[in-house]
């Protein structure tokens, strides 16, 4: 894409004439191979498209644009004012900021970890993941500033955000550039383990203390093709980040628009009018986003038929069929994929199939909502009984498919986390068995497709049948009144649990009901008896503002609970 306004960037921005982008290579590197490394990436980009705009940031004080050889050069600066700054191979850097491209490439061209904190996190979560990461070095934003602690002891980077000259941040590249002494990428080594770790990411930590999730270079770097291939990112698509980078690395998605040379227009806050004007204006061709930022988006006033097809990549959390029928109504492309944290975001996706053209939208949106088949350079995703957890050298059984079994979903492969960072225990439970355990219950079709039930914590046992609160959102979101929903277990003097389902309601429909909340529960019960089981039915039903949320759109069922037990 072009342009969209005059931006000067700073002079050590500019890279020199005649630019080699190769970094110094290790001695005795085999002829016929190399260390995969996602920094390849922008510097096959800078080399092929220098003058393409590969990054935009426009709804700030100071936006600024960068061509991929003027990135690629911020990128360099970077590096060198980590290894100036006394970063060495394999230490953490950590990054508290909304999004962060420069140091995804940045940190890891100066053989760092990078260390992505969530910037809704509490003072006291942040300097947790702080501590047990043994960060070397902190960039932050101005704004989450007061994220850290006051008694750190590494240095700290704080950006304002400008791309001007007098931002601290711009004068940590500009150190950079002066260290570098012009030495370019030939004066920086490249890693030669492409097994070294490349991301340390913290998860949501909703049940206890987040765990750190070690990926590495080489995961990293086929998992970032992966997404651009089944995204269909190209060097015509322009990116726009709803999803946070800080989440999962942006489920490597900031690799792989530069491995596709793809533009990114980056975005400080979900601000669903920024979102449309850029989906309306600005050829935005790809977003990821987790449900509940879908069904902000389909909902919001500015919403209308697109003037161009966009994919709208959803995981996250399982999206209801409704919402995937709404966004393709709007003229988006649904492209539903799962994963988790430990499987660098995405490993799987809801593969489109010849014979769905003759289905309705309905039928065909239930389809699309299964989470599908492992994905390009992932290995086959698996759902197994699950073994005893003393069980020694378990063989795993898959269970039959019939759609009905229901196992835990288990993978192995090159996208697969290293470990578990500083926790030998928790890596050997999750990699018990041979493969990455997920925690997530599923059934398998006869198709090979997978269909996620619940996270194993999450089931509701009633009666002694076992209900899917997934399942039963599913068919509760159908109600053309309900904005979202959540279901969650309450105790049952005589069932033992019950379904107890929190609603938000329809804007559009929200004033049928004011002062009439009895009439819709009524409704919403009558709605599950003619979709549901009788144990799987909600026996409560609560209308409420808002559900409690991570801050990448995950609903807190943890938070419902604990009000539920107080009930």
């Amino acid at each position: 894409m072009d342009a969209p306004f005059t931006f000067t960037p700073t002079p050590a921005s500019i890279p020199p004439p005649d630019v080699v982008y190769r970094l110094k290579q290790p001695p005795n590197t085999p002829v016929n191979t190399h260390p995969l490394n996602p920094l390849d990436f922008v510097l096959r980009a800078a080399q092929i498209y220098p003058d393409k705009v590969a990054l935009i940031h426009p709804n700030v004080e100071h936006p600024v644009y960068y061509t991929f050889a003027i990135w690629a050069q911020r990128i360099q600066n970077l590096a060198y004012a980590l290894v100036r700054a006394g970063i060495k191979p394999g230490d953490r850097v950590a990054v508290i900021a909304p999004n962060s491209a420069d140091a995804h490439h940045g940190v890891i061209a100066a053989r760092a970890i990078l260390t992505p904190i969530n910037t809704r996190l509490k003072p006291s979560e942040v300097a947790y993941i702080l501590d047990h990461s043994g960060a070397n070095l902190i960039l932050v934003d101005f704004e989450y500033a007061h994220l850290v602690p006051r008694d750190v002891k590494v240095p700290v980077i704080i950006s304002k955000d400008t791309g001007r000259s007098g931002d601290p941040y711009e004068a940590f590249l500009a150190e950079g550039r002066r260290f570098s002494q012009e030495r370019s990428w030939g004066g920086l080594d490249a890693e030669p383990n492409e097994n070294a770790g490349a991301t340390l990411c913290y998860t949501s930590g909703t049940t206890g203390r987040p765990k750190g999730v070690l990926s590495t270079l080489r995961g990293s770097y086929l998992a970032a093709i992966a997404n651009a291939f089944e995204g269909q990112i190209n060097r015509d698509s322009t990116y726009l980040w709803i999803l946070p980078m800080f989440h999962a690395a942006g489920w490597t998605y900031p690799w792989s628009n530069t491995f596709a040379f793809a533009s990114q227009i980056t975005l400080r806050t979900v601000n669903y009018t920024h979102i449309w004007q850029h989906f309306l204006n600005s050829g935005v061709t790809h977003y990821c986003g987790a449900p509940t930022v879908q069904i902000g988006i389909i909902n919001d006033p500015q919403a209308r038929k697109l003037p161009q097809p966009i994919a709208a990549i959803i995981a996250g959390a399982a999206p209801t069929a409704y919402l995937i029928s709404e966004l393709e109504k709007l003229g988006f492309k649904p492209v539903h994929v799962y994963g988790l944290t430990e499987t660098y975001g995405p490993f799987t996706r809801s593969y489109d199939q010849p014979n769905w053209d003759n289905l309705s939208l309905t039928e065909r949106a239930r389809l699309m909502a299964r989470q599908g088949q492992a994905f390009a350079t992932a290995q086959e995703v698996r759902v197994i009984i699950p073994p005893a957890d003393d069980e020694q050298n378990p063989v795993l059984r898959d269970v039959p498919r019939d759609g009905k079994t229901v196992g835990e979903i288990v993978t192995r492969g090159n996208i697969v986390m290293k470990e578990y960072f500083r926790d030998p225990e928790a890596t050997r439970k999750a990699f018990h068995g041979g493969n990455f355990r997920s925690g997530d219950l599923a059934v398998m079709h006869p198709d090979g497709t997978v269909a996620v039930m619940d996270r194993s914590k999450d089931i509701i046992i009633s009666g002694g049948e076992n209900a899917s609160s997934l399942a039963i959102e599913q068919e509760l979101a159908s109600h053309p009144h309900v904005l979202e929903v959540s279901v969650v277990a309450r105790s049952h003097p005589k069932w033992g649990e019950r379904p107890m389902a929190f609603v938000i309601l329809h804007p559009q429909h929200a004033t049928k009901w004011a002062d009439r909340h009895h009439d819709f529960i009524k409704d919403m019960k009558e709605h599950a008896k003619a979709r549901l089981p009788g144990f799987a039915c909600p026996e409560w039903v609560e209308i409420v503002p808002e559900l409690p949320k991570t801050s990448t759109g995950k609903i807190l069922k943890t938070e419902l609970r604990r009000i539920v037990a107080k009930l």
